[in-house]
């Protein structure tokens, strides 16, 4: 874990720069590149430097988790509007996978105290996960309840191929991932899951998941009561 950290860090900051220098040559802040192909190859720069640095933020927390090194920063704040900061990450890849996103929210949904980047962390990889492994045409539900000790509950549901029982701790193992067909066609390191999961503990919830081959899985996350906050 020590050396992950240590590796993840160094990797970061070359890593910023490969990012922002191909921003300024995206937006060709300082006069037009010429060939178009300058333009698209920046483009793809910069897209493979976010994905590498999403990886890196990844392998970096989870080591922070397992050292017992993350800390979370409390604040009251709106769970649609952790929704509303994450739907734009996610929109154009669920147009462009031809799948529909819908969010229901509990009536009177009383506010979360909890760390709000840890929050949008948890709900951007379960509904890009979701989005990832749902063929076109399908749909991923984003819930939000609250359950009877009056505990706000994070549901994420979708219409993918399924897991089996036998594959779900394989799934929320880190670095775990399940070998099918469709799994094979998308990029990963297994750690979307698996961190999830220790973000939520991290907050006091348990995260669950059920599912089986050919029915989306179904993601609860719920959160302990003493999180909420009545609007009254």
């Amino acid at each position: 874990s020590k050396f992950l950290a240590i590796v993840s860090h160094e990797l970061r900051t070359p890593l910023n720069a490969v990012i922002g220098f191909s921003d300024i040559l995206r937006m060709e802040t300082f006069g037009k590149l010429g060939d178009p192909h300058y333009r698209e190859y920046a483009d793809h720069i910069n897209g493979a430097g976010r994905h590498l640095l999403a990886i890196i933020s990844d392998i970096l927390d989870a080591s922070k988790i397992e050292a017992g090194a993350l800390e979370l920063e409390d604040e009251v704040f709106e769970v649609a509007a952790a929704i509303e900061s994450v739907r734009p990450l996610i929109a154009d890849r669920a147009t462009a996978s031809g799948v529909i996103l819908s969010v229901s929210l509990a009536p009177e949904l009383p506010a979360l105290r909890a760390d709000r980047r840890r929050v949008a962390q948890i709900l951007l990889n379960l509904i890009s996960n979701a989005v990832k492994f749902t063929p076109k045409g399908g749909r991923v539900d984003i819930k939000v309840a609250v359950d009877e000790p009056g505990g706000i509950v994070l549901s994420v549901m979708d219409t993918g191929i399924g897991i089996s029982a036998q594959d779900i701790p394989l799934v929320l193992a880190p670095f775990g991932q399940v070998a099918s067909a469709q799994s094979r066609q998308h990029a990963g390191t297994g750690l979307g899951l698996p961190l999830t999961k220790a973000l939520v503990e991290l907050h006091g919830g348990e995260m669950t998941l059920e599912s089986q081959p050919g029915a989306g899985p179904t993601v609860r996350c719920p959160f302990p009561a003493h999180r909420s906050v009545s609007r009254r």
